[in-house]
């Protein structure tokens, strides 16, 4: 499978795809050599020759939303065969949060009807998301609306600027 690495204003970004659709998005890391290490061995890819035309538009609007112009991703072609049905569910509850706003772990698990001891569960799901950004867990907070739980590369620091980013309400100690 083909991948690509490409600048925003937030640093170097990847995605990988193939003829189904995306099966990876990297946010930045520290260079853009751990960028695409990380993103080549998740995604188990290899530097693209040519980018299609619908993985290119995918970049312009992640580029687009890194400098403020919000972007809906929810219609992106992903490759779902790599997730289990459960973590699809949780993210199509996340792509259905807006820029802007956020939901709880807990309150996610009660759209799925499984009530909050599933908040849990749902953080697993969303520590294990294959597309950052695109699939938006960084969207996600505890119940009491802390910064926890984010994977991705700089932690909670990449979650609050990409909240911060989407105009968000975030509240300080």
């Amino acid at each position: 499978m083909p991948h690509a690495l490409f600048p925003t204003r937030f640093g170097t970004c990847g995605l990988a795809w193939n003829d189904t659709g995306l099966t990876g998005f990297q946010l930045p890391e520290e260079t853009e050599v751990l960028t695409e290490q990380h993103l080549a061995a998740r995604a188990r890819t290899q530097p693209a020759v040519e980018i299609p035309d619908w993985v290119q538009d995918v970049i312009s609007r992640v580029q687009r939303h890194f400098e403020g112009i919000m972007q809906d991703f929810s219609g992106v072609r992903l490759d779902w065969s790599r997730v289990s049905d459960f973590q699809q569910a949780v993210y199509l509850h996340a792509q259905a949060i807006r820029p802007g706003y956020k939901n709880s772990y807990g309150e996610i698990a009660k759209l799925m009807a499984l009530g909050n001891e599933a908040a849990r569960a749902v953080g697993v799901a969303l520590a294990t998301n294959p597309w950052p950004l695109i699939v938006p867990c960084h969207r996600v907070v505890s119940a009491s609306d802390k910064m926890t739980g984010f994977s991705a590369p700089g932690g909670v620091r990449t979650k609050t600027r990409l909240l911060a980013l989407e105009g968000a309400e975030l509240l300080s100690e």
